[in-house]
């Protein structure tokens, strides 16, 4: 079966003296996305309540991610008020990079074929 969606991870460390550092040591994104439209269909991240997993879903699905994040980010910025706050920002940015990076390389296949 040939699946719709890519599943994109990625890490930061996670601020000391904090419960996520206790017990994850890193900031983990989990993001599935439609290839197509590249709109967030789901996302998973490393937080101990299901408050704040639920919260970041709502958040992030829907959002284009082939599109720049900094509105998204700037949301996070002033709407997630936590220790973590800057762990997840980086972890977000680099699963974009590695998005950007997926469809590059898709672009260049395509291309060759």
């Amino acid at each position: 079966m040939r699946m719709t969606s890519v599943l994109i991870t990625a890490y930061a460390k996670a601020p000391q003296n904090t419960s996520m550092y206790e017990n994850y040591k890193y900031a983990g994104i989990v993001l599935e996305i439609h290839k197509e439209s590249h709109i967030i269909l789901n996302a998973e991240f490393t937080f101990l309540t299901n408050l704040a997993q639920d919260y970041f879903k709502r958040m992030i699905i829907g959002y284009d991610f082939s599109k720049d994040i900094k509105p998204l980010i700037e949301e996070i910025t002033s709407d997630f008020i936590a220790p973590s706050q800057q762990a997840v920002i980086v972890a977000l940015k680099v699963a974009h990079q590695r998005y950007k990076d997926s469809l590059e390389a898709r672009k260049l296949k395509k291309e060759r074929e």
